[in-house]
């Protein structure tokens, strides 16, 4: 029976740019089946094809967090977020899964996951709070509250990675993807 699978959460400010990394990750990897990128569900309709993910009601969320649907489940910005369940077994299968969550919930899902690595998604404050105005979610006093807002701190001994994705999207994609690669191989190696 393999060992269990490696769970990478990818963490970071709004606007770092992590869906688009995860996007361009799962493209250049798609035929790697140990890596996996499980879509996430939120409370809020899918506006474009950067940030793919399925929506729920919050009545629906909320009962599909009582029938146990979620891996794992957070709420942020006013919003339910949630892995779903199958994430489970894709990492009894022994894959590595890569999941954007919040830094809130790195903590708990390190205590609930036996392989846990973090990769940091970050960029300064002003490319930040240009990539926020760009997307038209938030009116400029809510980018400016996100970018002040403090970073929640979780336990430290869990593997990190940082990539900082302040020039070009190719250029991050490129490092994200290569840590992703590592972060796998290092699980499949502790597996043998």
């Amino acid at each position: 029976m393999p060992r269990a699978g490696r769970l990478v959460l990818v963490v970071g400010p709004s606007g770092a740019g992590k869906d688009s990394l995860l996007r361009e990750a799962a493209q250049t990897l798609a035929a790697d089946r140990h890596i996996i990128f499980p879509r996430r569900v939120i409370t809020r309709l899918s506006h474009d094809a950067a940030e793919a993910h399925d929506s729920l009601t919050v009545e629906e969320f909320i009962e599909a967090q009582r029938q146990g649907r979620f891996a794992l489940s957070w709420q942020a910005h006013g919003l339910h977020y949630g892995i779903p369940a199958s994430l489970l077994d894709e990492l009894k299968a022994g894959r590595t899964a890569a999941v954007n969550v919040s830094r809130a919930i790195v903590t708990e899902a390190a205590t609930r996951f036996p392989s846990v690595a973090v990769l940091n998604v970050t960029a300064p404050a002003e490319i930040i709070a240009q990539r926020l105005a760009q997307r038209g979610r938030e009116a400029p006093a809510d980018i400016a509250q996100r970018i002040a807002r403090e970073v929640p701190r979780y336990y430290a001994r869990i593997e990190t990675l940082t990539i900082v994705n302040d020039t070009t999207l190719d250029a991050a994609a490129r490092a994200f993807t290569a840590a992703l690669l590592q972060f796998s191989k290092e699980s499949y190696a502790a597996a043998v």
